[in-house]
């Protein structure tokens, strides 16, 4: 006999029992739904890519993550995300969409890194982007904390805050302050400042031998209080002159102006100068999500404005913008404290038994359930009535239909209500319309 193989998932990879996976299939459909709404078009790329197509702006980190393998003579990757493949593909299909491009895409992608708790090497992102052709207007950037607000409450979240911010705003201060040279790293160390703390940040900074009275500089700008309107006015205050600045801080307005006018209450929003965004393809605005009273998740939805998509595929400028959710780590995250909002539930609404030798009348009577768009079940093995209801009560199954003489000599059907436990015998069309 040969050896038995232990059977084990690779750490880094998430596998749901069934009663967990269709509230995470509840979730993805939610969100769907949500970005449709707001005239998202559907996409799927492939998960295996080119090498060199996936890797044209991969880099440090990144590239060491990247799931990398030869067949045959070619040299293939696995996606790290979905924004990479979306760049391809408006370079390789621009002639047959429409821009401005509107799409989402749900998908897996994976990372090579470190599995620890909650962060896995496998895991499903669920993208929208707006990609212009040449330009793309400021209200595009307003438009997107609409659709992340109507996302988390459709997710069942009420006490939440969407923070933005426009990294020209940064780059502006940087410049003032002659820090242009190391403004990407300095910006990954602002956006760990709710992470780290201040002290930390500050000694980050002194790490990049950056000079006293600009960290001080630094860290006051970021300090700047108040309300959304009231932060607003406090950089106008600031009288600075550098381009980058102006420009930033006149985006800003004009993407809370507009995104009052889509209809986010300042209840769920505000400005936050800390929020960077770490990645260096972010060019404008940026975007973070958090659920108030769960800030141990971090950021639940979050992205920003990129000026040039696809300039690794194509010479023409493709600006955009877009937000992802990380629905795997948010899942697994909520499920942890036990706040799930999906509620658990069957995918059968009815399960038919019988009662008799032969199951021919249960199998008939289960086709009239589905042709009438009733999710229905069959009980096929030779049990007791006992087991066959402890297998509908086991998955949830709200109803029992069960076929004894009687039943098909009358041509009717006994409905078990599993949660009431009563039980009529009624016809099948009066089945057919409770189970609807």
């Amino acid at each position: 006999m040969s050896k038995r193989i232990e059977p084990r998932t690779l750490p880094g990879f998430m596998e749901l029992l069934p009663s967990e996976q269709i509230q995470f299939n509840g979730m993805v459909d939610k969100i769907r739904k949500s970005y449709e709404r707001f005239g998202f078009l559907p996409l799927d790329t492939p998960i295996i890519e080119m090498a060199e197509v996936l890797l044209a702006k991969a880099g440090g980190e990144t590239e060491k993550q990247i799931y990398r393998f030869n067949k045959g003579e070619n040299d293939l990757a696995l996606r790290f995300d979905l924004t990479v493949p979306l760049a391809k593909y408006i370079a390789e299909y621009y002639n047959d969409i429409t821009f401005p491009f509107k799409r989402y895409q749900i998908g897996k992608v994976y990372r090579g890194e470190r599995p620890q708790k909650g962060r896995y090497r496998e895991f499903y992102q669920c993208d929208i982007d707006i990609i212009g052709d040449g330009e793309l207007s400021i209200i595009n950037d307003a438009e997107m904390p609409s659709v992340i607000y109507t996302t988390i409450k459709e997710l069942g979240f009420d006490d939440f805050t969407i923070r933005i911010n426009n990294r020209k705003i940064l780059n502006g201060l940087f410049a003032e302050l002659e820090l242009t040279e190391n403004s990407v790293e300095i910006m990954r160390i602002i956006d760990k400042l709710e992470k780290i703390g201040k002290d930390n940040v500050i000694k980050c900074l002194q790490d990049l031998n950056v000079a006293e009275n600009k960290i001080d500089n630094i860290m006051s700008f970021l300090e700047i209080d108040g309300t959304t309107d009231e932060k607003l006015e406090a950089l106008q205050r600031l009288n600075f002159t550098n381009e980058l600045f102006v420009q930033g801080l006149d985006e800003l307005s004009q993407v809370v102006k507009y995104v009052r006018a889509f209809g986010v209450p300042d209840t769920h929003f505000k400005v936050d100068l800390t929020i960077a965004r770490g990645l260096d393809y972010y060019t404008g605005t940026v975007y973070e999500t958090f659920l108030n009273d769960y800030r141990e998740i971090g950021s639940v939805c979050s992205g920003g404005r990129y000026e040039n998509l696809s300039e690794f595929y194509t010479d023409r400028k493709m600006p955009g913008v877009g937000v992802s959710i990380g629905l795997t780590r948010l899942f697994y995250k909520l499920n942890e404290l036990n706040i799930v909002k999906e509620e658990k539930k069957a995918i059968s609404k009815v399960l038919v038994v019988s009662m008799l030798e032969d199951s021919n009348r249960a199998l008939e009577v289960a086709a009239m359930f589905r042709n009438a768009g009733i999710n229905t079940d069959v009980y096929l093995e030779d049990r007791k009535i006992k087991a066959k209801f402890k297998y509908a009560d086991k998955l949830q199954i709200p109803y029992v239909a069960i076929i004894g003489e009687e039943e098909e000599q009358n041509g009717t059907v006994s409905l078990k209500n599993m949660q009431t436990g009563e039980q009529v015998q009624v016809s099948i069309d009066e089945a057919i319309e409770k189970l609807q």
